[in-house]
């Protein structure tokens, strides 16, 4: 049973997380989310452990009932500058500051995060299978970056990223070194020489 508060206190929390981290293609997405002291839903966990179905029909409970809910990216040429860690971090960021309602404690999803704006913030390592704000964010990046990976497959089917979601499947990296790089694909990925090969 996931835990709807961190702290037992009167402070707003908003959960964050991202999706797309370990991917070859497509941006990084975040989601921030602030839900209100009496939300429930047995079905919601971690993104991961739900089915599409299920992570669907989470988006719509999630983006109605939340006090504040807001979703962000980095495109590929910013993960490409920054590295892609600064890039998810720096997507939630973008996430925070795009809420309704301002939280005054962020539980971030994983071990690494900068500070923002002084909000008081705690890394939570597997925090998507512990609290109902980081899994209800997780919902959000996740749905929100598979969408953007679906219609991107429509330009680009050879990818299969309808399936993949930019991920590096064996199927993703045949038509990588079959096809070249596409504007969708994060150039300083090379997970092995043909792909650097590739990329280059």
């Amino acid at each position: 049973m996931l835990k709807l508060r961190f702290i037992l206190d009167e402070l707003l929390e908003a959960g964050c997380d991202e999706a797309g981290r370990g991917c070859l293609a497509g941006p990084v997405f975040a989601a921030a989310v602030i839900l209100p002291l009496d939300f429930k839903n047995e079905l919601l966990n971690d993104s991961k452990k739900l089915s599409k179905k299920n992570r669907i029909f989470l988006r719509e409970v999630i983006q109605k009932e939340a006090l504040a809910w807001a979703v962000a990216s980095m495109t590929p040429e910013e993960i490409d500058e920054i590295n892609i860690l600064n890039a998810s971090i720096f997507s939630m960021h973008k996430a925070v500051k795009s809420l309704n309602v301002k939280p005054q404690r962020l539980l971030i999803d994983g071990n690494r995060f900068k500070a923002y704006e002084k909000i008081e913030h705690h890394t939570i390592v597997k925090g998507d299978e512990k609290y109902m704000v980081i899994a209800a964010a997780s919902v959000l990046a996740k749905t929100y970056r598979d969408e953007f990976m679906e219609n991107a497959d429509l330009e680009f089917p050879a990818y299969d990223w309808k399936n993949n979601k930019g991920y590096p499947t064996p199927k993703h990296k045949a038509a990588i070194r079959l096809n070249g790089i596409t504007p969708h694909h994060r150039k300083s990925f090379r997970m092995d020489e043909q792909l650097k090969i590739a990329f280059d």
